[in-house]
């Protein structure tokens, strides 16, 4: 294998582990949060003990899965350092996947060690009493609406990089 094919092989499962993951983050945000007040209290338990477990496994299987396949693609095409310190190192021409990469990474962390583990709580995986759910519940949305505003700035930047202006 060349490194042509390790570049395309790499991008292809950044791209297909990104729209897995940011596909997972605009139904959690577009259709799931906006529509639970109008599902009948007795069929919410198979949001909460069903769909959103399984939802949210793939969720941050698919951030882990985008982030090393990105930093492997970036580090196979050489632009790892330029672009985690934001192009300073080659004249700007990192900037923008530098700051997709910086967005992206604070999403992973977002998803990995806020939204998962108060989701945890929220849904009663983890035992917690009833006012622990509730802010929970809170702090996992208002993060993951956090991430949401953040990927359309992010995938602007990654898009953006592939097709320089400059």
């Amino acid at each position: 294998m060349d490194e042509f094919f390790i570049s395309f092989l790499f991008r292809w499962l950044h791209v297909l582990s990104g729209v897995m993951w940011i596909g997972l983050l605009w139904y959690f945000n577009f259709v799931q949060i906006p529509n639970m007040p109008k599902i009948p209290d007795d069929q919410k338990p198979a949001i909460g003990k069903v769909i959103a477990p399984a939802a949210l496994f793939w969720f941050r299987w698919g951030a882990m899965a985008t982030i090393v396949t990105g930093l492997i693609l970036a580090g196979v095409n050489g632009y790892l350092v330029d672009a985690i310190a934001l192009g300073i190192t080659d004249n700007g021409g990192s900037t923008a996947i530098g700051i997709g990469m910086w967005m992206g990474a604070i999403m992973w962390f977002n998803v990995w060690f806020i939204i998962w583990p108060n989701q945890k709580r929220a849904l009663g995986i983890v035992e917690a009493d009833a006012d622990s759910n509730k802010k929970s519940a809170r702090t996992a949305m208002l993060f993951s609406r956090t991430n949401t505003m953040l990927s359309i700035p992010m995938l602007f930047c990654m898009v953006s990089a592939q097709n320089p202006w400059y």
